[in-house]
């Protein structure tokens, strides 16, 4: 028993010699490449085989016959580990070589295609997470490219409909001046409504500014979606004579919601104005809230007629007025975005789709709790 001791201490030592030096290689090694690290591992395997079995040895616990064979046995075993560790990190390396040239693709707006062939579990890993990080960059360049053709045609919109009240308020404003105007008090109040027009303008694009910076702060309080939609629709009345539409919002129910009011009215009331702008005289532009499985459901239905179906996932993009949109009351197309930004800030979505005879906007809320 005491000499079996004896035979595991020397070899230990000899072995754990042998290891030492093969660590600090490694460390020196560290930044080569993945074959050199192999075959220094298959190299100190061997070595410190080698080495207990010399500690042996030399204590005397070998002869010399057995010394040799072990020694011949242990020297085939290192030609056989390092030919394995070569052949293994070449093709690592291949590998590896492989996979960082598929990669290269994603500086200039390419798609990530795995290189074809086995690869280790790490490898296979590295390019399941690669060919995933190219799909969300895919999705996130083509929304930028959404967004910045947006902004192009908001811009344009906008140009163009600050042009027309600007140039009215100047005509207006020479022919007081000149004391040409034949009726003084109409050119005042139509100077008034146009300076109206374009504050609305105004405030409808700092509200956009807040909601795409992501500072849009919110105030959130328990109420009642039927003091919501009472107060919106006492808001649009007005506007509603006006235009000769009905107003109906009888199938409202009581439901409690946790919004911020001021905000949440603004989307009711830009849903309805944009509803009666495009409802015929004597149509009916009718409000409703119901409570279903995924929240608070308020919809806003008009008479507008539908809108295109290929037109439909753009009605809440900024600028968006669709083809019968470009006079003056249309605004500048940015209720919709406004609505969808608002929304989308209590944690919740804005949807359209087409009905017969027009076309039904929702806003799904989530249900306050009870």
């Amino acid at each position: 028993m005491r000499d079996t001791l004896l035979i595991a201490l020397y070899a230990f030592l000899g072995a754990g010699a042998a290891g030492l030096l093969g660590a600090g290689t490694l460390w020196m090694l560290r930044r080569r490449s993945v074959t050199t690290s192999l075959t220094v591992v298959a190299a100190v395997t061997v070595t410190a085989m080698l080495a207990g079995t010399l500690a042996v040895a030399q204590a005397m616990f070998l002869s010399a016959h057995d010394l040799s064979v072990v020694t011949t046995v242990v020297a085939m075993a290192a030609v056989v580990s390092l030919a394995a560790a070569l052949l293994l990190g070449r093709w690592v390396v291949a590998r590896s070589h492989e996979l960082a040239l598929a990669a290269r693709s994603f500086g200039d707006d390419g798609d990530f295609t795995a290189p074809h062939g086995a690869a280790t579990a790490e490898l296979a890993e590295l390019s399941r997470e690669l060919q995933a990080t190219s799909a969300k960059l895919a999705e996130s360049r083509q929304r930028e490219r959404a967004l910045e053709a947006s902004r192009r045609e908001l811009v344009a919109w906008i140009s163009h409909d600050l042009r027309t009240p600007l140039a009215g308020l100047r005509a207006m404003a020479e022919a007081l001046e000149d004391g040409v105007a034949a009726d003084p008090d109409r050119y005042l109040k139509q100077i008034r409504t146009e300076v109206e027009r374009l504050n609305d303008m105004v405030g409808d694009l700092f509200e956009l500014s807040r909601i795409h910076a992501g500072s849009l702060a919110l105030s959130p309080s328990r109420m009642s979606v039927y003091d919501l939609v009472g107060d919106a629709l006492a808001g649009v009345y007005p506007l509603a004579r006006e235009h000769g539409v009905r107003l109906v919002g009888d199938g409202v129910e009581p439901l409690p919601v946790e919004v911020d009011g001021k905000e949440m009215s603004r989307v009711l009331g830009n849903l309805l104005v944009n509803a009666i702008r495009r409802t015929p005289a004597d149509g009916t532009v009718m409000v409703a809230a119901e409570l279903l499985p995924d929240g608070v459901v308020l919809s806003v239905t008009d008479g507008c007629g539908g809108i295109p179906e290929e037109d439909l996932p753009r009605v809440f993009d900024t600028g968006w007025r669709g083809t019968h949109a470009r006079t003056p009351p249309a605004g500048a197309g940015l209720g919709l975005a406004i609505v969808r930004g608002i929304v989308e800030a209590h944690q919740g979505r804005a949807t359209v789709r087409n009905i017969p005879g027009g076309c039904r906007f929702e806003v799904v809320l989530p249900a306050a709790a009870s």
